[in-house]
């Protein structure tokens, strides 16, 4: 096995997504006994699993459910006023990313090539997938319906699967428009409103399908560096946001990209849409709040949390916010 510190894991640290937090933990390609037996034992019960590492969020139904370091899974059912600890996490990995189909079903990827899945909207898991003898890191995931979904991650690594997760198969991805090898890390998987899919990647570039999942092509947004998140907005347009605050928006399916100029240039490593409401979080407190579907947006700072992470809109209006520290409590209206 080749190690992980080459040519690729290298940019990938260099990019650093979340400053490097989605890559923690990813060491040696091939991960030794110990370490396989330690990353597939139940996640450990916190005394405060409010301040853990949190590195993505979603609601399933009315619940937000955030996770992060060590398999902590985090849940709050009452609008991100407190949190507990999932039930059952069967793995002690890092997890990165998740998505709710619905109320109830969701799936969670992370390091050693780990998909989850649960019934009971997070409170309990269950392993479809690892790998740990390439421990390609998964850094996103989506379904578009119970039964079929994807999830990318580590050098163009891309699995698909049509039976709600119990199977999964590896998908081959075009070269590069340059001609070489497919070997962009792939950071934010995301549908347009035209049922388009697309994918945040690496060197400024957008991946798209348009027969779901069928096939693959790159779109240059005119950006060099890492793009690390991307949302899909009520009115059609797409906005994809990344390295030292680039932020790019389509209004035609992801065909032609624009420079959203802004007065900063701190990394932007989550955006999320709900209405005419576009935020978008990242490094050294970042917060950009849009209510115009991403056209204009305002810079804030959130001073005690510097490296934040993720955001989710709770049912009740409230923004709920998180960060390397943990939950962020008063994110910025």
């Amino acid at each position: 096995m080749r190690p992980l510190i080459t040519r690729g894991i290298r940019r990938a640290l260099a990019s650093a997504l979340f400053t490097g937090l989605f890559l923690v933990g990813a060491v040696h390609a091939e991960v030794d006994a110990k370490l396989a037996d330690l990353l597939l034992q139940p996640a450990l019960h916190q005394q405060q699993p409010d301040n853990s590492m949190i590195l993505a969020a979603s609601l399933a139904g009315t619940r937000i459910v955030a996770l992060g370091e060590q398999g902590t899974v985090l849940l709050s059912d009452d609008n991100g006023q407190s949190f507990r600890q999932a039930s059952a996490v069967p793995v002690r990995a890092q997890l990165n990313n998740l998505y709710f189909v619905d109320d109830q079903v969701g799936w969670a990827v992370g390091h050693a090539g780990l998909i989850l899945r649960t019934d009971d909207a997070g409170e309990h898991w269950v392993v479809q997938r690892q790998d740990l003898q390439a421990d390609r890191p998964l850094f996103s995931v989506r379904f578009i319906n119970r039964n079929e979904g994807w999830a990318v991650g580590l050098w163009s690594l891309m699995v698909h699967t049509r039976d709600g997760g119990r199977t999964w198969e590896n998908v081959e991805l075009p070269p590069l428009p340059d001609g070489g090898r497919a070997d962009l890390n792939l950071f934010s998987l995301f549908v347009g409103p035209q049922g388009s899919l697309f994918i945040a990647a690496e060197r400024g570039m957008v991946l798209r399908s348009r027969d779901a999942g069928k096939s693959w092509s790159y779109l240059e947004t005119g950006y060099q560096g890492s793009l690390w998140s991307g949302v899909a907005t009520d009115d059609g347009s797409l906005l994809v946001g990344g390295l030292r605050g680039a932020l790019y928006r389509s209004s035609d399916d992801g065909e032609s990209w624009s420079s959203i100029r802004l007065a900063q240039s701190s990394s932007i490593v989550s955006l999320v849409s709900r209405g005419q409401q576009v935020y978008a979080v990242g490094l050294d407190g970042l917060q950009l709040i849009s209510v115009d579907r991403g056209n204009n947006f305002k810079v804030k700072r959130y001073a005690s949390a510097p490296a934040m992470t993720a955001i989710v809109p709770a049912v009740s209006g409230a923004w709920v916010g998180f960060a390397k520290s943990g939950v962020v409590t008063d994110v910025a209206r």
